[in-house]
C-alpha cells in the first residue's frame, strides 16, 4: 500500500514539474512579441527601421510627431538617420526610407538606383523666395548682380533660372553663386557677398523684420506644377517588410497634421528648438500655411511636368518613365 501511495505521490510531483517548466516556457515565448508595462498592460514589440527626415526647420514636425509618440503607436522603433546623400543612404542599406528631393530621386531611380517613390512629402510646391538687399525692389533690378542658388543643379537654381527668365534676366546676365542654404545663404546676403539669394524661410521673413531686405519673388507664383519633395524606400524594405513603410507614412501624416492642427503647441516646441524671434514664426508659418497640403498623393503629370523644366534648363539628360519609379500602395486612404 505504501509502495503505491508513494508511487502516485512522485507521478503526481512529475506532473507538476511538466506544467510548471510548459509554463515557463509560454511565458518566454511570449515574451518575444510583447512585454508587460509598469501598469500591468502589454505593450507592443516595437520593429526597427532607419528614417532620414528632412534636416532643420523643415523637419521639425517630424520630431514633434516622434515625441508625441506617433511612431511608436504604429508599432515602430525609429533610428532617425541625419545624412547629406540621402540616396547613397538607401543604395549602401543604411537607410530605410528618406526624405529628398523629387528631382533627385526622379534621377537615381531612373538611371537604375534600387529605390522607389512612395508618397509625397507633407509639401510639393517650392517654398522658396528670392529675397533682396536694401535699394533692389524688382527682379529686373538684379540686372549685372550677383545672386545666389543655394547649389548648382539644385531644385532652388532651378527656380531662381526660372524667376529671373521670367522678368527679362538670362542666366548671363547675373552673376550666378553656389552660396549654400539656410543660415549661410542669409549670412552671404548680410555680408555684401550676393546682392539677392533664394532662399526658406523663416529667413524671408527674417530678412523683412530686420530690415536688411525684402521678398521681390515667391517661388511656387513661378513654378506651380513644380515637384519639390518625395520620400523614397530602398527596394529591399519595400519587397521584405512592406507594412514598415506603411506604418512610417501613417506615423509622419499623423507628425504633420498634428503639427498644423495645434500651432501653438507646435510653435511652444519650435521655439525650443529653433532661435527665433516668435513674431517671425508667426509670419513664416502663416505664409506657408497654403503650402502644408498634408496630401500623400503623388501628382503623376507634376512629375512629368518638373522633368520637362529639368530638361529644358540642362538639368536632366532625358525624361524618365515616372510609372516605373512609383509604389503608392502605401499611401493612407483618409
Amino acid at each position: 500500500m505504501n509502495r503505491k501511495r508513494n508511487r502516485l505521490f512522485i507521478t503526481i510531483a512529475i506532473s507538476v514539474m511538466l506544467l510548471s517548466l510548459l509554463a515557463g516556457c509560454a511565458g518566454n515565448a511570449d515574451s518575444n512579441t510583447a512585454n508587460p508595462s509598469s501598469n500591468g498592460s502589454v505593450e507592443q514589440k516595437l520593429e526597427k527601421i532607419r528614417y532620414a527626415p528632412l534636416s532643420g526647420v523643415s523637419g521639425l514636425a517630424v520630431s514633434f510627431g516622434a515625441e508625441k509618440g506617433f511612431f511608436k503607436e504604429e508599432g515602430l522603433d525609429v533610428e532617425f538617420i541625419s545624412t547629406k546623400d540621402p540616396i547613397a543612404g538607401l543604395t549602401s542599406k543604411d537607410i530605410d526610407v528618406v526624405d529628398v528631393a523629387t528631382t533627385t530621386a526622379i534621377v537615381a531611380a531612373g538611371k537604375g538606383a534600387p529605390i522607389k517613390i512612395v508618397s509625397s512629402m507633407f509639401r510639393t510646391k517650392g517654398p522658396f523666395y528670392l529675397i533682396a538687399s536694401p535699394g533692389i525692389d524688382r527682379v529686373e533690378d538684379l540686372k549685372g548682380k550677383k545672386v545666389g542658388v543655394a547649389v548648382f543643379g539644385s531644385g532652388l537654381e532651378v527656380y531662381t533660372r526660372v524667376i529671373l527668365e521670367k522678368h527679362g534676366i538670362n542666366a548671363d546676365d547675373v552673376t550666378l553663386v553656389a552660396n549654400s542654404t539656410h543660415q549661410a545663404a542669409y549670412a552671404s546676403l548680410e555680408t555684401g557677398q550676393v546682392d539677392a539669394t533664394i532662399i526658406h524661410e523663416p529667413f524671408a521673413s527674417s530678412v523683412e523684420k530686420e530690415g536688411k531686405g525684402k521678398i521681390i519673388a515667391t517661388g511656387w507664383d513661378y513654378l506651380p506644377t513644380f515637384h519639390t519633395g518625395v520620400l523614397a524606400a530602398r527596394q529591399g524594405i519595400l519587397e521584405d517588410q512592406p507594412e514598415l513603410v506603411e506604418k512610417l507614412i501613417r506615423a509622419y501624416f499623423k507628425s504633420q497634421e498634428y503639427a498644423k492642427s495645434h500651432p501653438e503647441e507646435f510653435k511652444e516646441y519650435y521655439l525650443k528648438n529653433i532661435d527665433i524671434d516668435p513674431d517671425v514664426l508667426d509670419q513664416s508659418l502663416k505664409r506657408e500655411d497654403v503650402l502644408w497640403e498634408n496630401n500623400p498623393d503623388v501628382n503623376v503629370d507634376a512629375l512629368k511636368d518638373t522633368q520637362k523644366i529639368q530638361k529644358e534648363l540642362g538639368f536632366q539628360d532625358e525624361i524618365y518613365d515616372v510609372e516605373s519609379i512609383l509604389d503608392l500602395r502605401f499611401i493612407p486612404q483618409k
